[in-house]
């Protein structure tokens, strides 16, 4: 698509999007102009071609295998983008403002139990099989025995923060202040908050901090968290990760760490934390983004007063 670079230069200057986000925009222009090269039989379509046939059809294209709100999420970058083409051509003609969004059915965020998420984050990192049987030399031993310590503070730390995985993965070593207990974070928006970390998590990110060096190089920066190449972590590597892990500790609910971030939601609601403190420590620009979480909890409650109160069940 015609001008989708210079859009994106837009986004990261002048809105201050992560590269994630960035990189999901891109994604998704991507598709569209795809699309629009076998349906316009063009090789570079412009923002000025696309009509509402298009989109609709592109849409439709994509009904059987995403979901609505993926296809809602798509339909939100290509309205930015051509909001964003109109403005510089001095009209406010855009085609994707005729195009309902797909209805999205309200579905509850994915939470581990609590007994679950313990074993999350006491699972032993699977020992990696090697050809021929033979056994690992000291320096493979140390090198499992590096990782196995990072995975646990990764893990510490989305459950005990509610970290969005992009916002971990941008981490760097000055982010983290063990003595207040609590991490400095930019989300989304560019928007800085500064979240506590809990003894368990501090104790993890302590003894990281320790092993770091022993994996860290001059190509590793100051990423906290760094891959088997000694550069900065990527999110797919923790996703990885963290199933390789769930499957380790016998986890049988869908374990990512998302998955995380709703649970430590959910879990400091059961508790008795405030709806408005949780928004603050998520990130979250709308409380009602937050109150997704009660109706976990209303779920909850209701499944415990079917299953206990004589008159619960019918």
């Amino acid at each position: 698509m015609q001008r989708t670079a210079d859009f994106c230069d837009h986004l990261r200057a002048e809105r201050g999007l992560s590269p994630h986000t960035i990189k999901a925009y891109r994604r998704d222009l991507e598709q569209l102009r795809a699309f629009l090269v076998e349906r316009m039989d063009t090789p570079d379509p412009s923002a000025d071609d696309v009509g509402v046939r298009d989109l609709r059809a592109f849409l439709a294209l994509r009904h059987a295998t995403a979901a609505p709100a993926t296809r809602a999420r798509k339909l939100s970058a290509i309205r930015t983008f051509l909001d964003w083409a109109a403005e510089r051509r001095g009209d406010d003609i855009n085609a994707a403002r005729s195009v309902n969004m797909p209805r999205r059915g309200r579905r509850l965020p994915h939470a581990l139990t609590g007994p679950d998420a313990k074993a999350l984050m006491e699972a032993e990192r699977p020992p990696k099989k090697r050809a021929g049987g033979e056994p690992p030399s000291d320096k493979q031993r140390l090198r499992a025995t590096l990782l196995a310590v990072r995975d646990r503070a990764i893990v510490e730390l989305l459950y005990g923060s509610g970290l969005r995985v992009g916002e971990l993965v941008g981490l760097d070593t000055a982010g983290i202040d063990l003595k207040r207990g609590e991490v400095r974070v930019m989300g989304k928006g560019r928007k800085e908050r500064i979240v506590p970390l809990g003894e368990p998590c501090v104790d993890a990110l302590r003894a990281w901090g320790e092993a770091r060096p022993l994996m860290s190089s001059p190509d590793s920066g100051d990423a906290l968290f760094l891959n088997t190449r000694d550069r900065r972590i990527s999110d797919r590597s923790i996703r990885r990760m963290i199933k390789q892990r769930a499957l380790a500790a016998g986890v049988s609910t869908d374990a990512h760490p998302h998955a995380l971030r709703h649970s430590f939601a959910t879990h400091l609601l059961d508790g008795g934390a405030d709806l408005r403190s949780i928004q603050e420590m998520l990130g979250h620009a709308s409380l009602s983004t937050t109150q997704q979480y009660t109706h976990l909890s209303v779920e909850g409650l209701l499944a415990v007063h079917r299953n206990a109160h004589p008159r619960g069940k019918k």
